[in-house]
């Protein structure tokens, strides 16, 4: 590859907060770009890290979730995720937690699959996604105040489909879910 210049990061000449809240915590900034432009209020959205589990049975069977989503007013399919704690040692202990939170399942072999910045321009956190392979029903769901949520157990096939059908649309549980269908996709025509 070609080494290409890369563009300079800005620098940062106000930052004050305008609201500071558990879910929402917003900045407004006045930043200097390095060509001397001035942005004289750039907003940034704080959130603490997320995580959510490819979570695979020992059958291989792929455990989704469904729950409503206020933002966009629907029902969604998705991966089992939530918040990274500041208790959490972790994201992968954050996954651990979440799945059996959420499901009722734990154990298996568990490996950090990728990480993507949910809206890099806008918002200051990560997304890591795991992939967690053999795990079984261990417990029962341990939901918080504010969740209400339905398992579900999907085929391979069935997975793809509702991917493929645009039925699970949150894009930071669709970005690792195409990248697993495209490497094991790959895999399979070997």
């Amino acid at each position: 590859m070609k080494n290409i210049l890369s563009p300079l990061p800005w620098k940062v000449l106000e930052s004050e907060y305008l609201h500071k809240r558990p879910w929402l915590t917003v900045r407004r900034e006045k930043l200097e770009m390095p060509n001397g432009n001035v942005v004289p209020e750039y907003y940034v959205l704080e959130y603490p890290d997320w995580v959510n589990i490819i979570a695979i049975t020992k059958e291989g069977e792929f455990i989704l979730v469904q729950q409503y989503r206020p933002g966009i007013g629907k029902t969604c399919f998705e991966l089992c995720a939530g918040v990274c704690e500041e208790e959490d040692p972790s994201p992968l202990a954050s996954a651990q937690r979440e799945l059996l939170e959420e499901t009722g399942y734990s154990g298996g072999h568990w490996e950090e699959f990728m990480h993507v910045a949910p809206n890099a321009s806008a918002a200051n956190n990560y997304s890591w996604c795991f992939i967690a392979e053999g795990v079984e029903k261990t417990g029962n769901q341990a939901l918080e105040e504010s969740e209400d949520l339905t398992v579900h157990l999907f085929s391979y096939d069935a997975l793809r489909a509702l991917l493929t059908s645009d039925q699970i649309i949150q894009a930071t549980m669709a970005a690792p879910l195409w990248k697993y269908f495209a490497i094991n996709d790959k895999q399979k025509k070997l």
